[in-house]
């Protein structure tokens, strides 16, 4: 188990409708400063989405690009770019999101139902993102939405070589809609399955919605990390909508202090990750 934990902090997402939730994080200056919040109260990596004037996901790279350098600019947090955007976008602009030269960025370990909708992640596409974000030396996450993309992703460093920086971290995306259970059972399986993958193998945990408060219990009592934010879920407690991300990051690490797991700083952060120092 490790003696620290990684906060991830997913403000935006491709999901969430502005009109509907009217603290979500859509503009630059509205997203620099929620990443400021999160940092200060325990955030050490940003996982971002844009969005575009109408508050629309959107993959612009000179929005994309202008996010990165405001992001940098103005904190210490780990800059990692989704590649998924929203479930309609094309492969090719997934992969021209590393143009805008992340430090990190998702990768996505398989194609899963998402709603109604279906999230697209051929192997080939795998293959080149995760070829790409090598020669580009962008530092991925990979997320995992299933239990069976674990051998996917397995299969990936075994044909395909270990990311840049060497450490491989996956996020468990729980509670999706067609994908895995929000369940600390399922967190279990998910973690007897990362023993097959490189020694050193660290896993953060999302859980959607109202799995948010089980799978973080579940993933600090495994030795995980934890990704929390808007993305993911709107609703602090029955009936209690969110305030801000600064909410959610605060309460992940308050629990990561009860855990005797503090939070672990930016610097630590790209110290466990393999992500270099901007100095």
């Amino acid at each position: 188990m490790t003696a620290a934990t990684l906060i991830t902090v997913a403000p935006t997402g491709a999901e969430v409708e502005k009109a509907a939730v009217p603290a979500l994080p859509v503009t630059l200056d509205e997203l620099v400063a929620t990443a400021k919040e999160c940092e200060s109260v325990g955030a050490s990596v940003v996982h971002v989405h844009i969005r575009d004037d109408e508050a629309r996901p959107t993959l612009d790279l000179g929005r994309l690009r202008d996010t990165v350098a405001a992001l940098r600019e103005s904190t210490d947090l780990i800059v990692q770019l989704s590649s998924g955007g929203a479930v309609t976008d094309p492969e090719a602009n997934r992969l021209a999101v590393l143009d805008a030269a992340p430090e990190m960025a998702s990768c996505t370990m398989g194609t899963v139902n998402f709603g109604d909708d279906v999230f697209m992640n051929r192997w080939e596409f795998i293959v080149d993102l995760h070829t790409r974000m090598q020669e580009r030396t962008v530092v991925p996450e990979y997320e995992i939405f299933d239990l069976g993309q674990l051998t996917t992703l397995e299969r990936l460093l075994n044909s395909h070589g270990l990311p840049h920086g060497r450490h491989v971290h996956v996020d468990l995306v729980m509670g999706v809609p067609g994908g895995m259970p929000g369940t600390p059972a399922a967190l279990v399986a998910c973690a007897a399955a990362l023993r097959d993958l490189p020694e050193g193998t660290t896993f953060s945990a999302t859980g959607i919605g109202r799995s948010t408060l089980p799978v973080m219990l579940a993933s600090l009592a495994a030795g995980g990390h934890l990704r929390v934010g808007m993305e993911d879920t709107v609703t602090y407690a029955k009936g209690q909508p969110v305030e801000s991300n600064a909410q959610l990051v605060a309460r992940a690490a308050a629990f990561a202090r009860l855990a005797q797991r503090p939070p672990l700083t930016p610097g630590e952060a790209r110290a466990l990750l393999g992500v270099p120092s901007r100095a």
